[in-house]
């Protein structure tokens, strides 16, 4: 379904964790990385098309997620011609897009890459929301960086478990007449998690 200007209506998913970091999938047997995205079927609204994306790429049900934020407006990005399907050039353009900013509120073992039988990713893992964009295929650059940029405003303050710990464990420690232990932080979280095997 295009509109008349040639873009396919989309919706892309920023995906934090709690430490405000970002989910990010690598692509099927390719060497790029990407958020979760895919296209708005006839009779469904961008916030249902979401939920579906979520599930179909990620294997998230909506208990899983809270909304945050989305863009107001469509962002687009042009699909370079070697891109597009020989029956579709002069009429396919690229994809207009509604970004979903979302807070993960399950787990991470709740991710799963083949709720399908035609898996998006083979992998995937946490990063910075702030990161150089050289891993995501060019074309798509521009429109990433206007969708971390305008739901950037929305970031939540990441919850402060850490630091509750941290007081916890000073309090108890200054009870006692020792000194804190040196290491406090968390574990860090995995930077990269394989596919659920087949």
């Amino acid at each position: 379904m295009l509109d008349r200007e040639g873009y396919r209506p989309n919706v892309g998913i920023i995906l934090l964790n709690a430490k405000n970091q970002v989910f990010w999938g690598k692509r099927v047997r390719a060497h790029s990385w990407q958020f979760p995205q895919g296209g708005i079927n006839p009779g469904e609204t961008p916030e249902q098309a979401m939920y579906r994306e979520l599930h179909e790429e990620i294997g998230l049900e909506p208990c899983h997620v809270r909304i945050i934020a989305r863009t107001r407006h469509w962002l687009r990005y042009d699909v370079p011609a070697h891109y597009v399907r020989r029956d579709s050039r002069g009429i396919y353009k690229g994809q207009k897009q509604i970004w979903y900013l979302l807070r993960l509120t399950g787990r991470d073992c709740d991710v799963c890459l083949r709720a399908t039988t035609h898996p998006e990713f083979d992998a995937w893992r946490w990063n910075e929301y702030w990161v150089p964009l050289d891993s995501v295929i060019e074309f798509k650059r521009e429109v990433y960086q206007l969708a971390l940029t305008e739901l950037s405003h929305f970031l939540p303050h990441p919850e402060p478990r850490t630091r509750f710990l941290r007081g916890n464990l000073r309090h108890r420690h200054e009870h006692q007449g020792s000194a804190p232990p040196a290491h406090t932080d968390d574990a860090p979280a995995p930077t990269l998690a394989a596919a659920d095997p087949a």
